[in-house]
C-alpha cells in the first residue's frame, strides 16, 4: 500500500524508542520535589516527637500545643543555616515566617509578642532549638525583622500557640514544666525565695539570665510532668505570687 502523499511513515522501532524516552522524561520530572510529601509545611511527623539529647540535656517534645504559653528570650538565626535542612526535613528559608522551638510539635503556629514594644508576629515551628541558656525560641530573620529585633539580637517575648494540631491531642501535654514565681536583680533575694519554696517543691531551681545588659536570677517552682499539673499549681501560687506563669523546658 502506498503512503498517502504529504504524510510521514515512522518505523515501529523508532516509535517504541520515542515512547520510552517520553516515559523516562515524565518519570524524571515527577520525582523532583521541593518539599518531601511527608514533610509539607504544617504537617506532623512522629520522628520529630521523639526525645532527643543536645549537650547533655534531653528534651521531650510535647504531644500537643493546645493552650501552650511561655515567656523568655527570643533570638533569631539566618546564615549559615539558610538553605540547610531543618529538623522536620524542610529547607530553611530565613525569609519565611518560621521559628525553632525545643519541644513544640512541628507545624504549630505561635504568636510571639515582644514584651517591651508590644509588637507581635505569627510564625510556624519547623525546627528545633535554640540550645542556648535562657532562650526559648529562635525566629527566622524575616520574623525578627518584623518584630524589630534584628539589631539587638534578642528580646523578651511571650509565646502563645494559635494552633493545637488536634490530631496530636491526648488530653494533656507531657514534658518538663516549671512555674516562675519571681525574678530578682539581687541573687541573695532569689536564694532566699528558693529556700522557702523548695520545702514544697523539691525540684525548684534558679535560672540566671542577662536581659538588656542586666543580670536576673529567676526562681522557678517545680518540676511538673504535664502542663495541666503546672497550671494547677500556678493557680494555687497566684495568691502569693501574682505575676507567676508556667514555663516549659
Amino acid at each position: 500500500m502506498r503512503p498517502v502523499p504529504g504524510t510521514l511513515r515512522i518505523p515501529a522501532l523508532l516509535l517504541a524508542l520515542l515512547a520510552l524516552a517520553l516515559l523516562a522524561s515524565a518519570c524524571g520530572s515527577s520525582s523532583v520535589r521541593s518539599t518531601p510529601p511527608s514533610q509539607k509545611p504544617g504537617t506532623y511527623s512522629k520522628a520529630t516527637q521523639r526525645p532527643y539529647t543536645i549537650k547533655g540535656t534531653t528534651y521531650h517534645p510535647i504531644a500537643s500545643a493546645d493552650g501552650f504559653t511561655e515567656e523568655g528570650l527570643a533570638s533569631w538565626y539566618g546564615h549559615p543555616f539558610h538553605g540547610r535542612k531543618t529538623s522536620c526535613g524542610e529547607i530553611y528559608n530565613m525569609n519565611d515566617m518560621t521559628a525553632a522551638h525545643k519541644i513544640l510539635p512541628m507545624g504549630t503556629v505561635v504568636r510571639v509578642r515582644d514584651l517591651s514594644s508590644g509588637r507581635s508576629v505569627d510564625v510556624r515551628i519547623n525546627d528545633r532549638g535554640p540550645f542556648v541558656r535562657a532562650r526559648i525560641i529562635d525566629l527566622s530573620r524575616e520574623a525578627a525583622r518584623r518584630l524589630g529585633m534584628l539589631e539587638k539580637g534578642t528580646t523578651r517575648v511571650r509565646v502563645s500557640s494559635l494552633s493545637s494540631l488536634p490530631q496530636l491531642k491526648d488530653g494533656d501535654l507531657q514534658g518538663r514544666f516549671y512555674v516562675q514565681i519571681g525574678s530578682f536583680t539581687v541573687q541573695q533575694n532569689a536564694n532566699r525565695l528558693l529556700a522557702q519554696i523548695r520545702s514544697r517543691y523539691p525540684g525548684s531551681r534558679i535560672q540566671y539570665a542577662v536581659v538588656g545588659g542586666m543580670s536576673f536570677w529567676r526562681v522557678q517552682a517545680g518540676t511538673f510532668s504535664s502542663l495541666h499539673a503546672a497550671e494547677r499549681q500556678s493557680d494555687m501560687l497566684e495568691s502569693s505570687y501574682p505575676q507567676c506563669f508556667v514555663i516549659a523546658e
